[in-house]
């Protein structure tokens, strides 16, 4: 998966006035003697029930992802909050994993979120030590994601909202949907379709690209 060729993370890479030239990553590492390895990276899929988490993470993974999903039962009723027109049968009950390597020199490791409330305990250890996340939204339920959007502002982790195009549309523009969640223009509000490989890797670098420009707006003058 070629990073640099992506217009997603060429719109949002990090800016520099310097001349750096990285290394190339399968040139050996003159230290240690032996070929450098992807730099490990981890970012966290979130956002409601049933909004696509479990397919997002499964669409670009490298490897058969790990799913933790349970059957639903009736103890789940007027406990979870299944949405409108909701047919999942499934719930995911402690995490999605998978991971991708992009353009030889990252490899990103993907962990969903579960999307029932009563699992909301687990949220500090999953994004503990993540660049960023991705909040997975149904236009039509923009109000299931809004404990996700609230957890990472208060956070202070760089996040995208993503809009998962479920049938191949959006219910609201893109414009519309940052007015509903009274988000500023420092969080990107991406269109993509969760089933999509290429769609997906495009939504997670713009995740990148917001947490390096973060990250480089932070250092010191």
């Amino acid at each position: 998966m070629d990073l640099a060729q992506s217009p997603e993370w060429q719109a949002n890479a990090p800016q520099s006035n310097g001349s750096v030239h990285p290394r190339p990553s399968d040139e050996a590492d003159p230290i240690r003697g032996r070929p450098s390895v992807p730099l490990p990276v981890k970012i966290v899929i979130a956002g409601g029930f049933g909004v696509g988490k479990t397919t997002t993470v499964g669409a670009i993974s490298d490897i058969a992802p790990l799913t933790t999903e349970a059957a639903m039962t009736e103890a789940a009723v007027g406990v979870d909050i299944l949405g409108l027109g909701s047919e999942k049968t499934t719930t995911t009950v402690a995490m999605d994993f998978g991971c991708v390597t992009i353009d030889r020199s990252l490899k990103l490791y993907l962990f969903g979120t579960p999307g029932q409330s009563r699992f909301g305990f687990m949220w500090d250890d999953l994004a503990h030590g993540a660049l960023g996340a991705l909040v997975v939204v149904d236009s039509a339920r923009l109000d299931d994601c809004y404990p996700a959007i609230d957890y990472f502002e208060h956070a202070g982790l760089p996040f995208v909202v993503g809009v998962n195009a479920f049938h191949g549309h959006l219910m609201h523009e893109l414009a519309e949907i940052r007015w509903a969640l009274a988000i500023g223009d420092q969080v990107p509000v991406v269109r993509f379709d969760a089933r999509e490989r290429t769609s997906v890797r495009d939504a997670l670098l713009v995740v990148l690209g917001t947490a390096l420009n973060k990250a480089l707006g932070e250092q010191p003058g």
